[in-house]
């Protein structure tokens, strides 16, 4: 078998063909955004691949047949990688750009084919188009290599780049020469090499889809053991975490810590008599409340059950005190409404200080559950701090 167009063609079909396959039948049934941008980029390679097949076969086709239902495939892989790409990243779509890049190359293409037939022209027009499709793709990669978790990202983004390097390679080899070829399907060095190197890209990209999968199930699997399921607010872990990073840049800054200990007063009470799925929003609406009396920079989490701990960097006692005071009126003020029924809920809360010389946060969150105590013997509903 001859290495000329015809069979490149036909070795990149059958890769697209077996890339689109392993992305459909590789990633797991769903509905979220990723899978859905898996799938749509399976069925891209399909399109890629049509494309390549009736290249394979321009012999049995005419030169305009394979021209327009070439284009046709493969400037309808690309809008659907487009899109493919921003639903992975849950980015803005951006399909009506898609769709008109296509259109206009699709327009054009015929038109310097069989109006106005111009190879180089036709060239130039597809290679502009195609550039902007992988701007688009940029856009939406950009900042990716700047970050350690989304290496896929940085890949996607050089595959890219290097797909307009290989467009103005192309463009300037074909007007650099004397009597440039007038059609893809004539096997000179040029034509040879852009359409194997063409080839690797659904490959490349294919792998980096796949790697950014990973990447996001992975940051998936990451939050989850961080994040409280019900509120939405960081677990146990993710406060450990957490207060260790704070705990660093208080020291490097010689700034204090301040903690919080809350907890709902008589919590039982109210799943004993509404139930748990009533008692579920009541503490959603608790987080709602605290989390507006807090600062964009201040944290709060779930301890278990009813208790919440707020972590404030950079306050004095009386900031903090003042930040309390400020969690028990809203949330004494916030009527909760259960089966048509009003019930007022209040708070205690503990407060602490930690410095930056402190080994962790350990000590400091047990001055503030010693407050919080004091808080309940005090009779509730109010705020107390334990001395540093």
């Amino acid at each position: 078998m001859h290495l000329n167009i015809e069979t490149l063609a036909l070795i990149n079909g059958g890769q697209a063909l077996v890339l689109a396959l392993m992305l459909w039948f590789g990633t797991r049934s769903g509905s979220n955004r990723a899978v859905k941008g898996l799938r749509l980029r399976a069925a891209a390679l399909l399109l890629e691949a049509g494309g390549d097949f009736i290249l394979a076969f321009d012999f049995k086709l005419s030169q305009l047949a394979v021209l327009l239902m070439g284009n046709t495939f493969n400037l309808s892989a690309q809008a659907l990688t487009i899109v493919a790409l921003r639903m992975v990243l849950t980015r803005s779509l951006r399909w009506r750009e898609a769709l008109m890049l296509g259109l206009a190359a699709w327009l054009g293409v015929t038109y310097l084919s069989t109006v106005h037939p111009d190879y180089r022209m036709r060239v130039l027009w597809g290679s502009i188009i195609l550039a902007c499709n992988a701007l688009l793709n940029l856009s939406a990669l950009w900042g990716g290599c700047s970050k350690q978790d989304t290496r896929a990202q940085c890949l996607l983004f050089w595959a890219y780049v290097l797909a307009i390097a290989l467009l103005a390679w192309r463009n300037i080899s074909l007007w650099t020469l004397d009597t440039p070829p007038q059609g893809i399907g004539v096997p000179t060095p040029v034509n040879i090499v852009y359409v194997l190197l063409i080839g690797l890209q659904p490959l490349l990209a294919s792998v980096g889809f796949l790697l950014l999968y990973n990447e996001i199930l992975q940051r998936d699997l990451y939050d989850l053991a961080r994040i409280d399921p019900l509120t939405g607010v960081i677990n146990r872990l993710g406060l450990v975490e957490a207060s260790d990073v704070l705990l660093t840049k208080a020291r490097a800054k010689n700034e204090s810590i301040g903690v919080l200990l809350i907890d709902a007063d008589h919590f039982k009470s109210i799943n004993d008599r509404f139930g748990h799925d009533d008692g579920d929003r009541v503490l959603l609406e608790l987080v709602a409340n605290i989390r507006r009396m807090l600062r964009s920079n201040d944290l709060v989490g779930r301890v278990g059950g009813e208790e919440f701990l707020v972590l404030s960097p950079s306050v004095k006692e009386g900031d903090l005190l003042a930040l309390a005071e400020r969690i028990r009126s809203a949330v004494e003020r916030t009527p909760f409404h259960i089966n048509g029924q009003s019930y007022a809920l209040t708070v205690s809360i503990g407060a602490a200080i930690a410095t930056g010389n402190e080994p962790d946060m350990m000590a400091a969150r047990r001055r503030a559950d010693a407050a919080l105590y004091d808080a309940k013997r005090a009779g509730r509903n109010c705020v107390k701090i334990s001395p540093t």
